[in-house]
């Protein structure tokens, strides 16, 4: 398994987005998996980096990844989560108990 990332950024005016932010990492403790955040409002690059990755040219934070290979946004993972298929959706085989974030 690869390390799940959320693209993020600390930097935003959007409430939705702080929202959107706030229940992904949520869902994510609460299922007690560990994965890495990055910040794209710390260089253009970052940003560019997950846009070109996600394959949409103006995708917003956040964005959700296992090593290389795109999950889905928050909309997709709240679907998961409903569905209680948060592990298919993140492509992982069962829940790392470590939990929380790094950094």
């Amino acid at each position: 398994m690869g390390t799940i990332r959320v693209y993020y950024t600390s930097v935003t005016g959007s409430r939705e987005v702080k929202k959107r932010q706030s229940e992904v990492l949520r869902i994510l403790d609460g299922n007690r998996l560990k994965y890495q955040l990055v910040d794209v409002s710390l260089s253009e690059r970052l940003l560019q980096e997950m846009r070109d990755k996600v394959g949409k040219p103006d995708a917003i934070p956040p964005q959700i990844f296992n090593g290389d290979k795109y999950c889905g946004d928050f909309q997709k993972l709240y679907e998961a989560t409903e569905n209680e298929e948060v592990p298919k959706f993140l492509m992982t085989s069962g829940v790392d108990n470590m939990g929380g974030r790094s950094f």
